[in-house]
């Protein structure tokens, strides 16, 4: 879905004014997310909980930047595009599409993910998340 794709629906995306109160809490909620996330042992029983951590912890930055910019977006997809046609890093884009889809396979369709897909796939989101506070925030 492109981003005028998203525009147009209001369900999926709204012009806001930006809130840097919202914004400063969703970085810290982030934070507390992948600190959470640190704490599990890695493990094939906690491989999956990490990963939905991770992710929440990355798109709640990705929220807060959006914010910053005057836009609510409420579908993940809408990130992607957001990512690629309004702050013009297609290759973030497509990176957190890459996660959001690992994501949905386990929230949604019971994948179960073992311990040593889940370390790749942290330390790739990991980095993904470092870009994200550098270049967005």
């Amino acid at each position: 879905m492109d981003w005028t794709a998203c525009r147009k629906n209001k369900d999926l995306v709204k012009e806001v004014k930006p809130d840097k109160n919202l914004t400063a809490s969703l970085i810290k909620s982030s934070a507390k997310k992948l600190y959470s996330e640190s704490l599990l042992e890695l493990n094939d029983d906690t491989a999956s909980s990490k990963i939905s951590l991770a992710y929440d912890a990355l798109r709640e930055l990705l929220e807060a930047s959006a914010l910053s910019r005057g836009f609510k977006i409420y579908n993940h997809e809408c990130y992607c595009s957001f990512l690629k046609e309004v702050v013009n890093e297609s290759s973030l884009g497509d990176e957190f599409n890459e996660f959001r889809k690992i994501r949905n396979a386990i929230n949604y369709y019971g994948k179960d993910v073992t311990a040593e897909e889940a370390k790749l796939t942290l330390e790739e989101m990991k980095l993904l998340i470092k870009r994200v506070k550098e270049q967005l925030l």
